[in-house]
């Protein structure tokens, strides 16, 4: 009985264990400080480019996906710019990459074959490949201090896989990016987030 109980913890504990992992994302962060050692994260309004102020919706959705990653490093986000103690720029982009059979050099690999006439004879594969299509995703972020316009921190977060991802994978990615807030270190280097929740 003990041995049977043995076995169900361990199927459990496994079973937890593999749901934790495929709610993990790994990815690599890249940071640069220059956030003053005495200085506490207090107030940031987003700062938009031009060409993110020309596609609102999309900004702000992006910017939504970075809001709960800087709360976590203590930033309180504020309506109006002028009251902030900082600005914060965003930005995200996901590069799809296919790898047709022709990138291949040996595309038409060779085999040995068989004749109708049962000689056995060397001769190219023209049998046709695909591979899955991978996608890079990459967050950036950059904090200015709003009165001086400095730059003080900037980070990036890359990981790629077989999916477009979505605004949870975006938005773990940003949490990555901000995990070692103001400090930097060793670029780049793998950061495990959870997943948020939807």
């Amino acid at each position: 009985m003990l041995r049977m109980s043995s076995v169900a913890l361990l199927a459990l504990v496994a079973a937890l264990t593999g749901c934790a992992s495929l709610n993990t994302v790994d990815s690599d962060v890249s940071t640069y400080s220059q956030w003053p050692a005495e200085r506490k994260p207090t107030t940031y309004a987003f700062e938009r480019l031009p060409s993110q102020q020309a596609r609102p919706q999309e900004q702000g959705e992006l910017e939504a996906m970075a809001r709960p990653a800087l709360a976590t490093a203590g930033f309180t986000e504020v309506a109006d710019a002028k009251a902030a103690d900082v600005t914060v720029q965003v930005g995200a982009r996901i590069t799809r990459t296919d790898h047709p059979v022709y990138d291949d050099p040996f595309w038409w690999r060779g085999g040995l074959y068989y004749s109708r006439w049962g000689r056995p004879f060397w001769g190219p594969s023209f049998s046709m490949t695909y591979d899955s299509p991978r996608y890079d995703r990459e967050v950036a972020l950059l904090i200015r201090d709003r009165q001086s316009n400095q730059a003080l921190y900037e980070a990036r977060a890359t990981d790629d896989g077989l999916t477009v991802g979505g605004p949870q994978l975006l938005a773990a990615l940003f949490l990555a990016a901000m995990k070692d807030f103001p400090h930097s270190g060793v670029n780049p280097r793998r950061v495990s987030v959870q997943l948020p929740p939807k």
